[in-house]
């Protein structure tokens, strides 16, 4: 095994057989995996996948470097074919480790099954049916006899009046579902369906949908950082100024909804390049943050970046010999950032089995399941928000992207 350090310097100047021998160090992949990478998914696997398959549709897979997540070193592996994320998710995490690195943490995998209730004579006595049987009801949804060996399985049950919509009033219950490592649509679903009928002879309505929601607001992930603004400093600007700028962009994108598309957009590039690359569903990831990024009623950016001063380190003794900060030491500035949002991945079941490279993808890692995963995904996209608002206060966010892409043309693409 290599040295258990993702600051892979110069990792981009190395050919492409000495990045794939580095990474198969790294993650301790077999010869099988390691030629997976080149090889990639089979015609005979991707006829597995989906329905009237034709071939397939390859991407380039990268590594996101410089990862420090809670004390432990990470590589992320990207799927993406855009030039300079992978470099801007580099350089982000790069910097935070300035600062300690990444601090990350996650709320129980929960998601949430929607089944909606037509008709109901009488709202008021159906929601106290329902809440008189929810042991039967919680017992009936019980359906995955794996999720439930692994200590998951239904968790409670919620109901919602809508009294007004143009198909007349609703009473929608929520079934509470602890999915483990799994993403748990399948699950989810099963469940959903098999109490509707349940529910039907309860309330004396009509059930309608019966899915989950991807708004899966129970099923959340954070990741923080603060880093001290020397690390911003360059030939061109002073730290302090950057981290400034930094804090004025995301304000713009917290009160601007033109400007907070973008951000998320950018945020987004790491996070979906992540799932794509171990099999996630990325696509109900992003429905999910962008309805969380509009629960106070505006869309917003899903980060928060400000400014920290604190006292320096400069300290004297006082008369009973104990250290203290004096009254005019010198303010020290950081920056600190956040981001959290609804993160319903897996490290079990669908593409994360059927996929090789999900596989070899997921081994790289090095999770331990999916809060894991769902936590380091929360830190490539504060990562990647990170490096993009950088760029966009100092440079301009043409400058790295166009030369990636000048590179790609002239290697004759």
């Amino acid at each position: 095994m290599c040295s258990r350090s993702s600051r892979l310097q110069g990792f981009y100047k190395k050919s492409l057989a000495e990045r794939i021998a580095l990474i198969a160090d790294w993650a301790a992949l077999t010869v099988e995996e390691t030629e997976l990478l080149a090889a990639g998914l089979s015609a005979e696997q991707a006829d597995t996948m989906i329905e009237n398959t034709i071939g397939r549709y390859a991407l380039p897979l990268g590594i996101g470097a410089n990862f420090l997540i809670n004390g432990q070193e990470y590589l992320a592996p990207m799927a993406i074919e855009e030039p300079s994320v992978v470099a801007g998710v580099s350089a982000g995490a790069r910097l935070a480790r300035a600062g300690g690195g990444f601090r990350t943490g996650s709320t129980e995998p929960v998601m949430i099954a929607q089944i909606q209730l037509l008709d109901v004579p009488d709202a008021a006595r159906a929601e106290k049916a329902i809440g008189s049987a929810r042991s039967e009801i919680l017992a009936t949804a019980d359906t995955s006899p794996t999720i439930k060996r692994l200590g998951g399985g239904p968790q409670d049950i919620e109901v919602r009046h809508l009294p007004d919509t143009a198909a007349g009033p609703m009473l929608i219950v929520h079934l509470l579902f602890d999915c483990r490592d799994a993403m748990g649509a399948n699950a989810v679903n099963t469940a959903a369906e098999t109490i509707a009928p349940l529910l039907e002879r309860l309330t004396g309505g009509r059930a309608g949908a019966r899915i989950l929601s991807n708004l899966s607001d129970r099923r959340r992930a954070w990741a923080e950082v603060k880093i001290p603004a020397d690390a911003f400093d360059s030939g061109e600007y002073l730290g302090a100024e950057v981290i400034h700028r930094i804090a004025e962009a995301n304000a713009f994108a917290l009160a601007d909804p033109y400007r907070a598309a973008t951000h998320n957009k950018g945020i987004l590039n790491g996070i979906d390049a992540v799932l794509l690359s171990t099999g996630n569903d990325w696509r109900a990831v992003e429905a999910g943050a962008h309805a969380w990024a509009a629960r106070d009623g505006q869309y917003r950016a899903l980060t928060d970046w400000h400014v920290l001063a604190e006292a320096g380190e400069q300290r004297v003794r006082n008369s009973a010999r104990n250290l203290r900060v004096p009254h005019d030491a010198p303010k020290v500035e950081s920056l600190y950032g956040r981001l959290e949002l609804p993160l319903s991945v897996g490290t079990v079941g669908g593409a994360t089995r059927s996929h090789p490279l999900a596989r070899v993808a997921l081994k790289i890692l090095g999770v331990s399941g999916a809060r894991a995963l769902s936590e380091v995904v929360a830190a490539v996209g504060l990562a990647q928000n990170l490096a993009a608002l950088r760029a966009l206060t100092t440079t301009g966010i043409q400058w790295g992207h166009m030369r990636l892409h000048a590179r790609k043309h002239l290697s004759g693409f």
